[in-house]
């Protein structure tokens, strides 16, 4: 009975001296951070109007911020950037940009480059269409009288040059492919409200 126990007890303490350490395979890769920055808004800080959507009662510019990010890990192949709102009243939260196959080589999206057409993006990458049903940046515009809601930018640091996904593809979609080729990440957090 003793050595049944030892044995469990073992293999229990192995198992979690592997996960404590990151030997899984990209356990400790996917924990490490990417700085995130941003010249139009601070981490935690309001977001100005001018990044602000213009439509559903909201009446901001709808510019896509700046966004920079720092130094990347090695094996980096390609970049993601993500804006999104865990707040948004629809049980899944709200994509408000989504781009990919980013060059490692680049380091920031330009303020203004989320237009539809994608016209001012680095060479290869992609905008995917958002929760408002087109492609490019879509400010914060939330709901009168809720609480000021948070828009979470991730960059993420890919394995892989390119994601296999269409035209089209949904952000969730392209999530489920992020997620499986991330080496690092790193977040920046705006908030915004409406009286």
């Amino acid at each position: 009975m003793y050595k049944i126990a030892g044995r469990i007890t073992a293999t229990v303490m192995a198992g979690l001296a592997i996960l404590s350490f990151g030997l899984l395979p990209g356990a400790m890769a996917r924990e490490s951070t990417i700085k995130v920055t941003s010249p139009d808004f601070r981490n935690g800080g309001k977001i100005a109007n001018r990044y602000v959507f213009s439509g559903f009662g909201c009446s901001g510019k709808n510019v896509s911020p700046e966004i920079r990010w720092g130094r990347l890990p090695k094996g980096t192949r390609s970049v993601a950037v993500t804006v999104y709102d865990p707040d948004a009243p629809t049980g899944s939260g709200w994509w408000h940009w989504v781009v990919y196959n980013i060059p490692p080589g680049v380091h920031s999206l330009k303020e203004g480059v989320g237009t539809k057409n994608g016209k001012g993006l680095p060479a290869g990458a992609i905008q995917a269409v958002t929760d408002f049903g087109a492609p490019g940046y879509g400010g914060p515009c939330p709901p009168k009288g809720d609480r000021p809601h948070h828009y979470i930018v991730t960059v993420y640091a890919l394995k892989t040059a390119k994601l296999p996904v269409g035209a089209g593809a949904s952000p969730a979609q392209i999530g489920y492919f992020i997620h499986f080729s991330t080496l690092a990440k790193g977040r920046l957090v705006g908030r915004y409200g409406r009286k």
